[in-house]
């Protein structure tokens, strides 16, 4: 049914945007990026390998070549790109940041026509421009107030939008060959690997769960509800509504990070990111409409 279908990417777009929520939280317990994101990947890894097993059952091992394919997307989707929102996120609001994640889209296009793969017209770029000119609105209201910290968790996390469509411009063969879930699942434990592994390397000597109690509660949500949960919910999306409908849905996602930073982070709300947010949105759909 359209419907369940609709519910699914409505679903995963919230479940996704509360990562930042979380993230917020666990830093006011005095954690740093490289522990936070650690825990989230620690508990996350069983679920991934186990979908990544059940994805390729009867199928044959993936091949020599299709697991270095794997490593790298693992790397600069999930594990760079993970690395940088979460460093960025010390620095910048929940609502800036997933506004600053949204010009993901306008990213692919852009990696697109360099390696041209992609042809424009007038319609993306006025998309284009209407989508930057929303996230420099709330950017520029954020600085006036952070300064340079603000500039700092904005590069950081537009380098996390970069390597995450990286990854999504280089996955498009793979994932036709490996298959969606399959190849979500073991890029995704490479990037949980990486993370367990950067965590011993930074800190050694220190026991991986040495944090307090509330962060090992709310990573434990951040890897179920929030990274593994949306993943299956939106693949179940776009296997009954199709990819345009489900990201089209998925507009609901930034809207979802400024209600619950507002609600539950106690961050303001105001006429520059309302602003900001609209245009952000009103770009990313007229980038659908004009493709």
């Amino acid at each position: 049914m359209p419907w369940a279908g609709l519910a699914l990417a409505a679903a995963g777009s919230v479940a996704f945007s509360g990562k930042a929520i979380i993230v917020k939280l666990a830093y006011r317990h005095g954690v740093d990026a490289v522990t936070l994101i650690m825990l989230r990947m620690l508990f996350a890894l069983p679920l991934f390998v186990a979908l990544a097993w059940w994805a390729g059952r009867g199928k044959p091992a993936l091949a020599p070549r299709e697991l270095a394919v794997v490593a790298a997307l693992g790397f600069c989707g999930y594990y760079l790109a993970s690395f940088l929102d979460f460093a960025g996120l010390q620095f910048v609001s929940a609502s800036l940041e997933r506004l600053v994640l949204y010009l993901n889209p306008t990213l692919v296009l852009l990696f697109g026509l360099v390696l041209g793969t992609a042809k424009s017209n007038p319609r993306q770029w006025l998309a284009l421009a209407v989508s930057y000119a929303g996230v420099l609105l709330v950017f520029g209201h954020e600085a006036r107030l952070a300064g340079s910290d603000a500039v700092l968790g904005a590069l950081l996390v537009f380098g996390s939008a970069v390597s995450y469509a990286v990854y999504l411009v280089g996955s498009g063969q793979a994932v036709r060959r490996i298959g969606a879930l399959r190849l979500t699942g073991w890029a995704t434990a490479v990037a949980c690997l990486l993370c367990i592994a950067q965590f011993l390397l930074l800190r050694p000597g220190v026991p991986l769960l040495a944090v307090p109690g509330p962060v090992v509660a709310l990573s434990v949500v951040n890897a179920v509800a929030c990274t593994f949960a949306p993943v299956l919910m939106v693949m179940m999306a776009v296997e009954r509504v199709g990819p345009t409908v489900t990201a089209q849905t998925g507009m609901i996602g930034p809207l979802a990070t400024i209600a619950m930073g507002v609600l539950i982070l106690g961050e303001p709300l105001n006429a520059w990111i309302g602003a900001g947010t609209a245009l952000v949105l009103a770009g990313i759909w007229l980038l659908a409409r004009a493709r």
